[in-house]
């Protein structure tokens, strides 16, 4: 759609297989971005997450009045049901992580199960990071542990709700009546945010006139720091650049 700026990146980093899916569908009315994580190891993880991934992008539209977001949550339901499938099929444990971001007539809903996550920019500032399901950020919540600390926590990986279990279906849903021109959304798995501060992701943005330069702000700052033997890394970076009431082009 005309009026949304995207770019994506995945890499293996220093594992042997790429676990993390990305999907971006392009609409009329707008766009759908996905990034899956998949857990399970090699290729089952690869294969958990692109199930999870294709079943959103692959979907059929929304039914007439259905609201956007009943039909992300659908959606993220069916994918569950996909995957819980697959892995009768493979005979494998395999499972996955979801960030979903669907940009329908103007309007932005979001929803994320498990630790990928999504970010929002609203007028400068940082107004919405999804909450992970985990052990490492129900201790940040309990103020065990710093923000900071979430990432590098040895709990870190045990996640309280993905894809691929009875229940895991049941997404957190959020959304933006209306994102103006000027806005911005990330998504991005726990290989990139480990190594990022929230204040960083908002400034690398305001730095930023695309959706390749936020991105690249962002890499440059994780390749830094990332360690040797890094999980896979992946984002997908979106501004919002279409015309306002008046008429005048989006920053």
């Amino acid at each position: 759609m005309k009026g949304l700026d995207h770019f994506v990146y995945t890499s293996a980093g220093d594992r042997p297989v790429n676990e993390d899916a990305v999907r971006v569908k392009e609409l009329a009315d707008g766009g759908l971005y996905v990034l899956a994580d998949g857990l399970g190891g090699h290729r089952d993880g690869a294969l958990a997450s692109a199930c999870a991934a294709e079943a959103l992008t692959g979907a059929e539209s929304p039914e007439p009045g259905e609201e956007t977001g009943e039909w992300l949550s659908r959606q993220i339901a069916g994918a569950n049901g996909r995957l819980l499938a697959l892995q009768q099929e493979q005979r494998s444990n395999m499972k996955s992580t979801i960030a979903a971001l669907y940009i329908r007539n103007r309007t932005a809903c979001w929803a994320n199960v498990g630790d990928s996550r999504l970010y929002y920019i609203h007028r400068g500032e940082l107004m919405a990071v999804t909450e992970d399901h985990s052990v490492s950020y129900k201790k940040y919540a309990a103020g065990e542990i710093t923000r900071e600390q979430i990432g590098q926590d040895e709990d870190q990986s045990r996640l309280l709700r993905v894809l691929g279990t009875e229940g895991g279906g049941r997404a957190d849903l959020a959304s933006a009546e209306e994102p103006e021109a000027g806005d911005g959304f990330l998504l991005c798995s726990d290989g990139l945010w480990a190594y990022l501060r929230d204040q960083e992701v908002l400034v690398d943005f305001l730095k930023s006139s695309t959706a390749k330069e936020w991105a690249e702000g962002l890499l440059l700052r994780v390749m830094e720091r990332v360690k040797p033997g890094n999980d896979n890394l992946s984002l997908i970076t979106v501004c919002v650049t279409w015309e306002d009431e008046k008429g005048e082009d989006g920053v």
